[in-house]
Order: structure tokens, then sequence, then C-alpha cells
């Protein structure tokens, strides 16, 4: 593993553990010529999956780009990041489950839109103006009334 700081590729691993959702090792690594430490994580991938583009790319999936939309529609809402943690690893494993190769970068927002829902109200707001690429407020609107129509179905149920 190449450290960050120096660029070094004599780095040693001093400590390894499970991460806390069991589906990563942490990895603490020394560098052996700067001295630096870091941490990693490896992460089991049962296939390499390509991502569809609305363009007609294909770009390999990234599950950090993943992780970093999802915070970016979750900034300074109160939710666990063990939460946050667990949607994203259900969405991969989702992803990895469908048994495809390919998929439409249009699937994963869906799953992403699902997951979001059940985590904040606002966040899947944000991240459905943004997928759904809104234009006025009516589109805000039509997605607040959606959300406003499933919670009164949840209440009389």
């Amino acid at each position: 593993m190449r450290c960050p700081y120096c660029g070094s590729d004599d780095t040693q691993v001093k400590d390894s553990r499970p991460s806390e959702d069991n589906t990563s090792i942490r990895r603490r690594r020394v560098c052996a010529d700067c001295g630096g430490r870091f941490t990693t994580f490896e992460r089991i991938q049962l296939r390499e999956i390509i991502v569809l583009k609305k363009s007609g790319r294909r770009v390999p999936f990234d599950r950090d780009k993943l992780m970093r939309s999802v915070q970016v529609a979750l900034r300074k809402r109160p939710v666990d990041p063990e939460r946050v943690e667990r949607m994203v690893n259900g969405v991969v494993r989702q992803l990895e489950s469908l048994g495809e190769n390919e998929i439409p970068s249009e699937q994963i927002g869906v799953l992403v839109m699902e997951g979001l829902k059940g985590l904040d109200d606002v966040a899947y707001v944000r991240f459905a103006s943004v997928y759904r690429n809104f234009r006025e407020a009516k589109d805000f609107s039509a997605v607040l009334d959606e959300l406003s129509g499933q919670e009164q179905l949840a209440g009389k149920v």
C-alpha cells in the first residue's frame, strides 16, 4: 500500500480488525520511510460493476463516490453515520445481487432514493432534486406531496 504522505511503497500493517459492521477489515499502517500512520479498509468485491451513464459512457462503480453523494444529501442532518454506512452497504449488496455486470445509473439512483427515504426526508428531497433534475418549485412540491401521501398511508396501516 502506498503511503499517502510520502508516496513510498514500503508500508507495514500494525493492526487489523473487522469494522463495526463486519463488512470490511480495518488496517492501521505505518510507513517505513517517513513514519506516517494511516488507516485502510478492505472490502469484499463480488463482481466488477460497470455503471451505464445517461450519456452512454461506461464507468466502473465507485462505492466511495456513492457514499460522498449520500453524505452531500445528508449534510447537516442529524443522522447517525452507522445508519448511513448500513444504507450504502445495503445499496451495494442489492447491486451485487442483481447478477448484472452493467447497471444503469438510473437504477442506482432509485435504490439510493429508497434508502434515503428511510433515513431522512430532507436528504431524500435533496437527492431527488439532483437525481430527477428539478427545474422549478413545482417539482419540489410534487416530491413533498409524494412523501406526505406515504406518511398518511403509513398512519392508516
